[in-house]
C-alpha cells in the first residue's frame, strides 16, 4: 500500500511537523483541526459553537483540494474539553448535516487541547 502526504493552502500552517491529510489506498486521514483562522493563525472566539463551526468549515474548504466531498467522510473523532456545552457543538454539526447524510462519530471529553482549543476534530474520509 502506498501512502500520499496532501496538504491545502486553504487551511493554517501546521505549528509542528505533521500532515494534514495522509491518503492510504482509498481512505484519507485528516489530521485533528482546531477552529483557527488561517488568515491570522488564532483560534477563533465564541466557545464550542464558533470553534466547531470553523473547524468545518476549514474541513470543507480543503476537501476539494484532495478529490473529496462530504460524502466521502465515513468517521469523524470530536474531542472537546467542555462536554457540559455539547449541545453547541452538536448546533454547528447540524448546520453542516442538515442535508449531507452524517458519518458516524465519536466523541471523547478531555482535560486540555491545543492552542488551548475547546474542540479538536479528525476526520476519516473514504474514496475509491
Amino acid at each position: 500500500m502506498s501512502r500520499e502526504l496532501l496538504r491545502s493552502d486553504k487551511l493554517y500552517k501546521p505549528r509542528y511537523r505533521y500532515t494534514p491529510c495522509v491518503k492510504a489506498g482509498p481512505f484519507y486521514f485528516v489530521s485533528g483541526m482546531i477552529g483557527f483562522d488561517p488568515a491570522n493563525g488564532q483560534l477563533v472566539g465564541g466557545g464550542p459553537f464558533c470553534e466547531t463551526r470553523q473547524i468545518l468549515k476549514l474541513l470543507q474548504l480543503a476537501l476539494p483540494d484532495w478529490g473529496l466531498t462530504l460524502e466521502h467522510l465515513v468517521q469523524v473523532r470530536i474531542l472537546t474539553t467542555h462536554m457540559d456545552q455539547f449541545p453547541e457543538i452538536n448546533r454547528a454539526w447540524e448546520e453542516v448535516f442538515n442535508t449531507v447524510d452524517p458519518p458516524a462519530r465519536t466523541s471523547v471529553g478531555v482535560a486540555a487541547l491545543p492552542a488551548g482549543a475547546g474542540v479538536e476534530m479528525e476526520f476519516i474520509l473514504y474514496k475509491e
